[in-house]
């Protein structure tokens, strides 16, 4: 499944947003351009328009606003507002979860497992492979029959989420968006190194 390259797409859909940290350990309070990723992530967020809740508030509290529902990752501090305004506009308007992935340019490798150990084998085609970033994205009907019953998030780690949202809705209603080289997820302080870097403003 290929993600549909990124235009902007701007109808101003109300959206609640929640900057998800669960399960991300400190590298969410680290900084990149002095302040801290969270700190990034949710300026970004209310710059797209999206009206930012706590995580103490109840997700059937969010199901019953009868908005779109933006989850946005603070190790994706980066992703620029219009990039999350955009995706939030297309979960209304289109019906679908929408999904910020970003190419995969390691070289991926298939693994098997044998008597003496795991042995690398082939190189696997990195043409449909992809990296899910930020946003994940729950249009109103989904937020209300996933959440709308006081149950919780499936999970907080957005690449089981968007497996689990594939097999609960089926990929056509999962739609993966390439997102902006900006928006690329960090895994450790060299990584915020290089994105700090890349989005130097001078």
């Amino acid at each position: 499944m290929s993600p549909e390259p990124y235009d902007a797409f701007d109808i101003s859909v109300p959206a609640a947003g929640v900057v998800v940290d669960e399960g991300r350990g400190a590298l969410p309070f680290h900084l990149i351009h002095g302040e801290s990723l969270v700190a990034t992530a949710a300026w970004a967020a209310g710059e797209a328009g999206i009206d930012l809740v706590d995580l103490t508030v109840a997700w059937s509290v969010l199901a019953e606003r009868g908005d779109a529902l933006v989850l946005h990752d603070p190790l994706c501090p980066m992703t620029p507002p219009a990039f999350l305004a955009s995706c939030a506009d297309r979960a209304a308007v289109e019906d679908r979860v929408v999904v910020g992935v970003r190419p995969v340019t390691d070289t991926v490798k298939e693994v098997a497992s044998g008597a003496g150990g795991d042995v690398l084998g082939a190189t696997v085609d990195r043409e449909g492979l992809v990296m899910v970033c930020s946003p994940v994205v729950l249009p109103p009907a989904v937020v209300v029959d996933l959440l709308g019953d006081g149950e919780d998030l499936p999970s907080t780690d957005f690449v089981a989420l968007v497996g689990l949202l594939r097999e609960r809705y089926g990929d056509e209603r999962v739609l993966l968006v390439e997102a902006p080289p900006e928006a690329r997820r960090v895994g450790s302080d060299d990584d915020i190194a290089l994105l700090q870097a890349l989005t130097d403003p001078r």
